[in-house]
């Protein structure tokens, strides 16, 4: 099955791109798969079952976010749904993933609940491309292309695993994008703990049971981060540059080392200031049939974001 990754450092309208591609009656949108599914750390072989016990359980960065009050704008799970009263029990693949591609995000997963353990033996990347194969297929679609935000930081993982893959890559300036950062739980998550592996080799949300932290990381960990400490972090704008910075060369270094033969380049600014060609280039690149149609379809829905010096400070 065709498929296409849409890499970028987050913040830059890459939601925007999979909202509108989930328009288009020909492609899956998946939406914040990559980012939250654990990658291989070699290449042994995993069992359907226990691969749905990794993409059922809950995600410990999300789930410390909901604790905090801070659930990002892009959990989509439902009012209603079956977890509602339990968000530091959902499951990562109801966060977004399944409620951006169908209105009964429940019913889906317990489909998945079905086909997924019959999934054979095999190295973890390669159930990830059977998972978005079977979703895309579930849904009548041709093609998939899947979105996560912050994306630039697993690159290498996406690159080396997906070497048949379109690559989108989409970047907005620096100023702009660290300015929409800091003022996001998700990437002050992520900055705190890029900075924590630099600076003292320890990440707090990867530390093994009974693992002695130095005394600086103690208080990122999961279970005693406070949404003040958090909310403190994001004051400082060059944390977030710097951030910029380090997900830039994560994403460009694994571009020249992987060299994709299916490579599109695309910037937020020119996105929208010109949206049908942009979105006509995009619809071109992905193979979509009807790809005039789509993006003047799809052009009106494209509306700026404020720029960093008319951006709101953060609470």
């Amino acid at each position: 099955m065709d498929h296409a990754i849409i890499i970028s450092p987050g913040r830059c309208g890459s939601t925007l791109l999979s909202d509108l591609l989930a328009q288009h009656s020909g492609t899956l949108s998946a939406q914040e798969f990559f980012m939250w599914v654990p990658w291989p750390a070699g290449g042994e072989a995993l069992t359907g079952p226990d691969y749905w016990s990794l993409l059922s359980r809950p995600h410990v960065q999300l789930a410390t976010l909901f604790r905090l009050g801070l659930a990002p704008s892009e959990v989509r799970y439902p009012a209603g749904g079956r977890w509602a009263g339990d968000l530091a029990g959902l499951p990562l693949i109801l966060t977004t993933t399944l409620p951006k591609i169908s209105a009964d995000p429940d019913g889906l997963y317990d489909t998945l609940a079905g086909l997924v353990p019959r999934f054979p033996a095999q190295p973890l990347v390669d159930h990830h491309r059977m998972f978005l194969d079977r979703l895309a297929s579930l849904t009548g679609r041709r093609r998939w292309v899947e979105r996560s935000g912050g994306s630039s930081n697993i690159a290498p993982h996406l690159l080396r695993h997906f070497p048949g893959a379109g690559i989108v890559y989409l970047t907005r300036n620096w100023a702009d994008t660290a300015e929409s950062m800091r003022r996001h739980s998700c990437f002050q998550l992520m900055q705190l703990r890029v900075e924590c592996a630099g600076r003292y080799g320890v990440d707090p949300f990867d530390v093994a049971p009974g693992q002695r932290v130095p005394a600086e990381v103690e208080p990122y960990l999961p279970h005693r981060l406070t949404a003040e400490t958090l909310a403190e972090r994001g004051r400082d704008a060059g944390r977030y540059r710097g951030l910029c910075a380090f997900l830039a060369g994560q994403a460009e270094q694994a571009i020249a080392e992987a060299r994709p033969q299916r490579l599109l380049t695309m910037t937020y600014e020119d996105l929208v200031d010109d949206p049908p060609g942009q979105l006509g280039r995009l619809g071109r690149f992905l193979g979509l049939e009807d790809w005039p149609e789509w993006a003047d379809r799809m052009a009106g829905s494209v509306v700026a974001r404020p720029a960093a010096h008319t951006a709101a400070a953060p609470a």
